[in-house]
């Protein structure tokens, strides 16, 4: 039997979509190093096979009813759903589950990096970066600002460089700036200040 035969098609679609979908959503929420094709054929797999174990109960209670035959349109809406629906929401679960602090105590937090972190909370701060040569680059990094996340490498963008004065506080911005690029080998510390904006108290 070839492998797009009808039989097969569903077969895949089956077991190795909604493990896909679940990767898929979990690297968007937890950046990783990438893995090889084959690890995630088989985490593929192990997902699918977990989403239906949490399902099954209804997936029974849909196959013993005449859903199909009396509401066929419902009856495939509870299989997308199933397939690929019901994937991404056990992760949202499972990223709630794994940022609570109890949970913390047992496992290592899901984020790898404190760069990762920091950033992906998207709050304004004041930042003063401080290089290997000992020289000091301040600016605010806003709305407008982006810090890449893994597995790339780290780089800053503050969308304003700013002057400091003599005891290190903000003095004014640098003329005509539109901000500034900082590669992550040449940084030796970051200082985050909060920019006063609600949600950074």
């Amino acid at each position: 039997m070839g492998i797009w035969e009808a039989d097969d098609i569903i077969l895949f679609i089956a077991f190795m979509i909604p493990g896909f979908i679940s990767i898929k959503v979990y690297e968007l929420l937890f950046p990783t190093q990438a893995i090889n094709y084959g690890e995630k054929v088989i985490d593929a797999l192990a997902y699918s096979c977990i989403n239906y174990a949490l399902l099954l109960w209804p997936i029974i209670a849909v196959e013993q009813s005449t859903l199909r035959q009396s509401w066929p349109n419902s009856y495939a809406l509870f299989y997308l759903f199933v397939l690929f629906i019901a994937p991404a929401l056990w992760v949202l679960a499972w990223k709630w589950i794994r940022e609570r602090d109890y949970f913390q105590a047992m496992v290592p937090h899901p984020t790898q990096k404190p760069w990762d972190f920091v950033f992906g909370q998207r709050k304004t701060y004041w930042i003063v970066v401080t290089l290997k040569d000992g020289k000091k680059i301040a600016g605010m990094y806003g709305v407008n600002s982006f810090a890449s996340s893994a597995p790339a490498e780290e780089q800053l963008y503050m969308e304003q460089e700013w002057i400091l004065n003599d005891e290190g506080g903000f003095e004014r911005p640098a003329e005509q700036t539109a901000g500034v690029i900082i590669l992550a080998s040449e940084i030796v510390s970051v200082e985050f200040m909060h920019s006063g904006e609600s949600g950074n108290e």
